[in-house]
């Protein structure tokens, strides 16, 4: 935990819950030791999603599902989503439940490694939800910053690695100490990149907010709602 268990507990509790559509699956992830996003994701991206209500959507991570039906039961109406996932057994486990949900039309999933499938998309996104694996987050970027609209946000979940990033390298045990270095080097360049403003957030296991600043106002605040620019 990177804040105190006990204060996280109690956020947590104030919760309104999810449609019991969500609540089967996130029960079925934690029985099956699937990772999911944790309570306080979950209502940091109904709060997105609700503000921003973007229309196009794009995930990075689909594991079985439960994100992405989240983000589609929280957007707009006229909201799509497109979520990536190259893991074969958990495929199909989230297209039925995508299925389940009636949400096959607002939900596209394509199957593949992250990297190509991202160079071979076109178009941009209002929302990016980056949650796949860590130690290849600084290798999606710069298509990741190509795809995200003017205006849009990426969202970049378990930046934080239960406070080890905080550490030396040394600190950290052998077989982690790339997916910490490449995550250090993540978040520096989120911080550093002169098309983005990035905040990090201590929720859940850490996470990011990057806005893509509009073309000509690099160094002009734009709020996250000035979706077109027009500043």
């Amino acid at each position: 935990m990177i804040i105190d268990e006990r204060m996280a507990a109690f956020i947590d509790s104030l919760d309104r819950g999810n449609p019991p559509f969500l609540n089967e699956i996130e029960k079925y992830a934690l029985e099956t030791e699937v990772p999911i996003i944790r309570r306080s994701m979950q209502s940091l991206l109904k709060f997105l999603m609700t503000l921003l209500k973007p229309k196009n959507v794009l995930e990075v991570g689909t594991a079985i599902g439960f994100s992405a039906l989240l983000m589609s039961e929280y957007g707009p109406e006229d909201c799509h989503i497109t979520t990536i996932e190259k893991y074969e057994k958990r495929i199909p486990i989230a297209r039925e439940n995508f299925q389940k949900a009636g949400a096959q039309e607002r939900i596209t999933l394509m199957e593949g490694d992250a990297a190509e499938v991202l160079a071979g998309l076109d178009g941009s996104f209002d929302l990016i939800f980056m949650d796949a694996a860590k130690g290849q987050y600084i290798r999606f970027l710069p298509d990741v910053i190509r795809l995200l609209a003017p205006g849009g946000i990426l969202v970049s979940d378990n930046v934080l690695q239960d406070g080890d990033i905080i550490e030396s390298r040394f600190a950290v045990t052998r077989r982690n100490r790339t997916i910490h270095a490449r995550m250090r080097e993540y978040l520096y360049e989120l911080k550093h990149h002169p098309g983005l403003e990035t905040v990090i957030l201590p929720v859940g296991d850490g996470v990011t907010l990057s806005t893509r600043k509009c073309p000509g106002q690099e160094s002009r605040h734009n709020t996250m709602w000035e979706r077109n620019c027009d500043v």
